[in-house]
Formats: structure tokens, sequence, C-alpha cells
């Protein structure tokens, strides 16, 4: 037994605990004592802790597990979309369509329709959707843009881009693509920071919208078993008031979730100016990582590649995507930051990508400037073999996102051909020694930690099961893939000491599921077990924050 000298006041007993530490890998039950765990054991040895006013939760025989800590999920772009007309599931551009439709018949002329989710992939398509296509489904009363699923590319009406005067004549912003047609006229489809051109006219949320909304947001996060996240940043947004509204709900005693902030690298001067640095907050918020990026995204053909993505028509032109932040920008703040006490958070798609943060961070290696925390490539999606032992030479942590794997398998294969071999190679950065930190990218992805480990193990669609793995040599073990979202999540965010593993002296965050996956036959992980795991409890800080 593993214990902290005290009276209890919470004990859950009767149950298989995987402790996720290595001095007591498995036990029975758990002692808490406030927000702290305080003792791990058998139920002999733990039960009689007990005081006349501890709570007792027998968990059924059930598995335990650390709470999930979600690595890479925009926190408030996933509690607002729970909210707006929601895309994800559609499944045929006539689906996404009559969603809108639905839509505009509640919506309030004049109001903004705002949505996210969709995939042409899905569709087996490879043709975006155009604002002539939005128009029929929502009229000329609405401005509306939806955003596809990656977040990196959006579809806009003619109301909306009257409303932006985008143009025949608007010009492609730096680091942004209009998609115009064979006269030269918008056809609403618009990439990277093109987005902003239309986005930056639609009303933002009010203050009790988005504290409601980010509410909702943990409500549901807690149903998956998440119990931590470290929140992104958009490319050149101003997330100034989402981040507001987490401390309005910290100072109300409402935010249970544990939360690290990245920053934006444009505000670095206000970090300078107030003299903040990572680690500062408490357990409940913390300022975390500086963001930066590199590239787009696969999906809306703008990562940047080291060769041309494949042409499916014989008029396209060589595309090796986009560079949003020019190498010796980023350079710059690698240096800034680090030398302001932040580790960095570099989004890197594409090969090319992916190489050039990872000559600036061996050039910064070189200056003898280290953070505290490790800095992190988020996503590695594509990366050269000769880049891949890079991360781990340099002490980079892989920032990465299973259910990726499986959303863009298609989309990987048709654009990429051959070279989808080296996507998301999960494996071959674990054998290097990469520490590995799993998410999501919500509301890009499902949050469901469950299903994007059946991504990690399997590398398949549920839909298409039993179908062979996509590139099967990249499967990992469970063992690991929990890791990742645990004790692997709390390393890369400077959390190792609070969160990650049921060890006494951490904080009591834990989860009871509704079936043990260490017991599952490799048949049964094939067929999707993983994946239809349920959470029964989730534990916060001690307190049972959701319950069957």
């Amino acid at each position: 037994m593993q214990r902290i000298a005290c009276t209890p006041t919470l004990i859950l007993y009767n149950a298989r605990v995987y402790t996720q530490d290595d001095a007591l890998p498995w036990a029975q039950a758990v002692a808490i004592q406030q927000d702290r765990i305080v003792a791990v054991g058998a139920d002999d040895e733990i039960l009689p802790l007990a005081g006349e006013d501890t709570r007792r939760i027998d968990a059924d025989g059930r598995l335990v597990l650390p709470g999930f800590c979600d690595a890479h999920i925009h926190l408030s772009h996933y509690a607002l979309g729970l909210r707006e007309v929601r895309l994800a599931g559609a499944r045929t551009r006539a689906e996404m369509l009559e969603r809108i439709r639905e839509a505009a018949t509640r919506a309030a002329s004049g109001s903004w329709l705002v949505g996210q989710g969709w995939n042409e992939s899905w569709w087996g398509d490879t043709d975006f959707p155009t604002a002539a296509e939005i128009d029929a489904a929502t009229g000329a009363a609405f401005p509306a843009i939806f955003y596809r699923s990656d977040m990196h590319s959006a579809v806009v009406n003619s109301a909306a881009l009257r409303l932006a005067g985008v143009t025949a004549q608007t010009p492609n912003p730096p680091g942004g693509v209009i998609d115009r047609d064979a006269s030269g006229q918008p056809t609403g489809f618009l990439r990277e920071l093109a987005i902003d051109l239309v986005a930056q006219h639609a009303p933002p949320p009010s203050a009790d919208e988005l504290d409601a909304a980010i509410s909702a947001g943990m409500t549901a996060l807690h149903r998956l078993g998440i119990t931590a996240v470290q929140a992104q940043r958009v490319k050149d947004g101003d997330d100034g008031p989402r981040g507001a509204s987490l401390l309005r709900l910290r100072e109300a005693s409402r935010l249970h979730l544990r939360v690290a902030c990245n920053v934006a690298a444009h505000e670095l001067p206000h970090l300078a100016g107030l003299g903040l640095r990572t680690g500062f907050g408490d357990d409940f918020l913390r300022l975390g990582h500086v963001k930066v990026f590199t590239d787009g995204s696969l999906g809306s053909r703008t990562a940047w590649l080291l060769a041309p993505f494949v042409k499916l028509r014989p008029e396209e032109t060589d595309n090796t995507g986009v560079s949003v932040t020019p190498p010796a920008q980023m350079a710059a703040e690698f240096r800034r930051a680090t030398e302001l006490g932040f580790p960095i958070s570099v989004h890197a798609i594409g090969d090319r990508a992916n190489r050039v943060v990872l000559d600036i961070f061996e050039e910064l290696a070189g200056s003898g400037l280290a953070p505290s925390i490790p800095h992190r490539i988020e996503h590695v999606q594509i990366i050269d073999p000769v880049d891949l032992p890079r991360l781990a030479q340099l002490g980079i942590t892989a920032s990465v996102q299973p259910i990726h794997a499986t959303d863009d398998m298609d989309t990987a294969d048709r654009f990429l051909g051959e070279r989808a071999a080296h996507l998301y190679n999960f494996r071959s950065l674990l054998e290097q020694g990469t520490l590995l930190a799993f998410g999501s990218d919500a509301p890009v992805a499902d949050p469901n930690p469950f299903v994007g480990l059946h991504a990690a193990l399997v590398r398949q669609r549920i839909e298409r099961l039993p179908a062979a793995s996509w590139y099967g040599a990249e499967c990992i073990s469970l063992e690991q893939g929990i890791y990742a979202y645990t004790l692997g999540a709390a390393r890369a965010a400077g959390w190792e000491q609070a969160i990650g593993s049921i060890t006494p002296g951490k904080l009591a965050d834990l989860i009871v599921v509704d079936r043990d996956l260490f017991a599952l036959r490799a048949d049964e992980i094939a067929a999707g077990a993983v994946a239809a795991t349920a959470v029964v409890t989730t534990i916060f800080g001690g307190e049972p924050v959701f319950r069957i």
C-alpha cells in the first residue's frame, strides 16, 4: 500500500485500478482526502482507513483509470460548436445542405448562421462546397459561414461575401487563399487566413453566452472521462475574451477542469511587458506554451509539403501547400518565447513544415536556451523518415491526435499516394523514444478518448470493420495509448507531478469505465470494443462530477 497519513473523505473500492504508477501498477482501492489521493492499495488495506464521515463508492469490480488529459483541444470553439449548426455527422453533400436549410428556418432574420464539421472526403468527393450551394439552403437573408472539419477552410454564402466586400478584385491575404472559378469570381470557399476576411464580421458571443457554452462543454467532456485539457489557439485569432471566460468560471468556483492555456505568438510583447511565464496560475487554470503556426492542413490541401499534392485533374497546377508564418519570423518567435520562459507549441502538418520547425529547434538548442517544459510539435502529421528520429534527439514532444489517422486516411491516399505511409507514424515515433501526448483537436474531431484509442490501436474506421488496419505497422499497444492520454499528456504540459497517475499526493482525478480494457481479446479490440467503452463515473478533485 502507498499512503499519506490522514482520514479520507472518499474511498473508491472494489475496483481494478490501473494506476499508471510503476511503484504499484495495480490496486483495488483509492482513498481521497479533499482533492488529493492519500492512499492506494488493496480493499482490506484502504477500507479500514475510513472515518465516520468518509463517503464510499463501490466500483463493482470495474476498471479505474487516471482522468484523461486532452493534449490538444480548442476548448472554446468546441464548446461554442455544441450550440452551432453541427455538420460533423453529415455523410453526403445533400445531408449537409439539408441540415443548413433546417437551421435557416429557425434563425432570426439578419442573424449569422455558423456551423462546423463538414468533410467532403467522407462523401467520397474532392470538390468543396460553393456559395451557390449554400445560397440555395440559406436564402439571401442570412450571412453564413460553415467551417470544414479541420477549421483550416470554410465555405460562406453570397450574403457573407457581400458583407465582407470579397470580390474578384480582392487579393489573397498573406497566408490565405480565396478559391475562384474560371472567370475569377470567388467560389465561396476560403482557405487559412482568407477565412478571416469574412469571419471578422460575425458578431462574437456575449460573455454570458460564452460562459454557458464552456460550462456545457465541461459537462460533455466529463462524460468522456476528460478531466484536464491543453487549450490551443487559432492562427492570429483574438482569444483574449475567451480566456476571460475561464477566469470568470475559476473565480466563481465553476471551473471543473484543469486547463493549460496556450498563448498566441502575437501576444509575446504583452507577455514580456507583464513578466509572465509558463506555469503561471494554479491547479485549475495556468499558462502553457506559446503557439506558432507553420502551415495549413491536409484536408484543405494547405499542408506545406516537400513534393506537390497528387494532381487529380490535368488542369491543376503544382500545389505544395501554404507557409502561413515565414520561417525567419518563426525562428525569432521561438527564440523570444524561450527567452521569456515559455516553451513552443508549433502546428506542423506537412513534411516540409515539420522539417523547417525541426531545423529551427535544432538551431535553438545550439544557443543554450532550454525551457522548463519540453517544446512540442502539434500534429506531426506527415514526416519524412529522415526527420522522424529528430524529435527524440531534440527532446521534442509529439502532440498527436490519433483519430486524425482514421479521419484522414482516404484524403491521404488520394492526395499523397505512397507518401501516406509517412502519416501519423505513432509506433515509429515511440520506437525512437519520442514522448507522445494524445489529444483530439476538437471540434476538428471527436473528443472521445476511447475513439482516439481505437484509432491508435486499430487504425481503421469503426464503420469499415473488419477491414484491415491502414498502415497497420504503426498500430500501438493499449498501454502505450493510455499512457499518451494520461501521464504522457501530463508530462507534455509540465503536470506530471500533479496528474496523470493514481499516486498518493497527486490530485484526485480518476474515472471508472464500463469494461476492463486489459481483459479484451485482440479480436475484440480489432472489432471496435475499445471505441465502445463508456465512462461510468468521473471524479475531479475528489468530487464526482459525472455518474451514470
